[in-house]
């Protein structure tokens, strides 16, 4: 059977104000044209699939469309909410979707595996959607029981326990379990949402064990964690970056070829190829003198850029030069070598000319003290807005 493995779509997402809804369609086209070419069986996506609980009308119309394609393909498509979408709004209207498209985002839902046939025979696909602790806790336990444990692997370790009990229920059956969390081990960026509760973000990975494909959602760097689960287990990761730490990523998806169960009761035989998305542009930080990065627009004009610069005095009309040579830029940050960074603002005395004030404000900010002409236009600055106040 091959399985196609993607998640983390984050649907409406800005990259530093920039829209990427362009590039989130044309990565949706690429899928379904993929889905076609490789003729897949089933597509999971555990979770993140909108970026908020309450998606824009162009994310919701844009998923509708993708689902639709993927379903006109012939391929069976299973998805559940992760830590970004709401359940609720993500699941409403399963009932009524087309064939072949399953929304898993609810508690019960884990019980009632997506069962889909090849040579071989079932393959039951599982999802669990980001179990927050708070509610999980209360949901995995029958009435009257006490709630468990306030955290991530109880509630992981509570819904797996369902899952391979109805596994056990279906001998010879495989099973693949899409899981929206961070496991231990996981090679985490800064664009996830934080999952700490009590402290502890993440589940340990031997919680995850006893599965013949753990389809992982949460963070956005592809990675292989089998050696740590002890069983086939991948983040597919982000199909586009959504910050400067994910610029040495390679965005992937997942191909996933699951074979015939294993004679002895074992897990089936599992094959994993990384096939690159397309991307709209690199990211590139470049960290120096301003002179030093400008020698870097040839190469990196096209990019989407970060620039560290770090003159110990602020050049004049930074962001100008910067964005002329980078149409692309999107961060700047200045960090002048030689200064200390935990250096604070200039203490303000009470007998301070204001003028003075801001003279040494202006020194602290650049790196250097005011030009002629810059204490000029500061001057004349305060002059007027002293005007001002005395004629009211």
């Amino acid at each position: 059977m091959k399985i196609l493995h993607t998640s983390d779509w984050h649907l409406g997402r800005t990259l530093h104000k920039v829209d990427l809804h362009e590039h989130q369609s044309a990565f949706l086209d690429w899928l379904v044209d993929l889905v076609e070419a490789e003729q897949v069986d089933v597509v999971v996506i555990p979770g993140d699939v909108y970026d908020r609980a309450v998606a824009a009308v162009t994310s919701v119309t844009l998923l509708d469309d993708a689902l639709a394609r993927l379903a006109g393909t012939g391929a069976t498509v299973v998805l559940t909410s992760g830590n970004h979408d709401s359940p609720e709004r993500l699941g409403f209207g399963r009932g009524l979707m087309k064939p072949g498209i399953h929304l898993l985002t609810d508690v019960p839902g884990i019980e009632h595996p997506v069962s889909v046939e090849d040579q071989h025979g079932e393959v039951l696909f599982f999802g669990l959607p980001y179990l927050e602790p708070d509610r999980a806790r209360t949901e995995l336990v029958a009435e009257g029981e006490a709630p468990l444990a306030r955290s991530h692997e109880a509630v992981t370790r509570a819904a797996l326990d369902r899952v391979r009990q109805r596994a056990a229920a279906r001998p010879g059956a495989r099973t693949v379990v899409l899981a929206h969390t961070f496991v231990t081990g996981g090679d985490a960026s800064d664009s996830e949402r934080d999952l700490s509760v009590g402290g502890v973000d993440s589940v340990p990975a031997g919680v995850l064990g006893g599965i013949d494909y753990l389809a992982l959602g949460h963070l956005h760097g592809c990675q292989d964690l089998t050696g740590a689960v002890g069983a086939p287990a991948w983040y597919s990761g982000s199909p586009l970056a959504f910050s400067f730490s994910e610029k040495n990523h390679r965005k992937s998806v997942l191909l996933v070829e699951l074979g015939a169960p294993a004679a002895d009761g074992g897990r089936a035989e599992v094959e994993v190829r990384r096939i690159r998305t397309p991307v709209p542009r690199p990211l590139t930080e470049l960290r120096g003198t301003l002179e030093h990065i400008l020698t870097h627009a040839e190469a990196h004009g096209g990019d989407w850029l970060k620039a560290v610069v770090t003159d110990p005095a602020r050049p004049a009309h930074l962001q100008e030069q910067l964005r002329e040579a980078f149409p692309h830029l999107l961060l700047t940050e200045y960090a002048p070598e030689g200064r200390d960074a935990r250096e604070g603002t200039p203490v303000v005395r009470r007998e301070q000319n204001p003028l003075e004030v801001m003279d040494e404000f202006l020194a602290h900010v650049t790196g250097a003290a005011p030009t002629p002409a810059e204490h000029d236009v500061l001057d004349r600055a305060y002059t007027a807005v002293r005007r001002q106040r005395e004629a009211s």
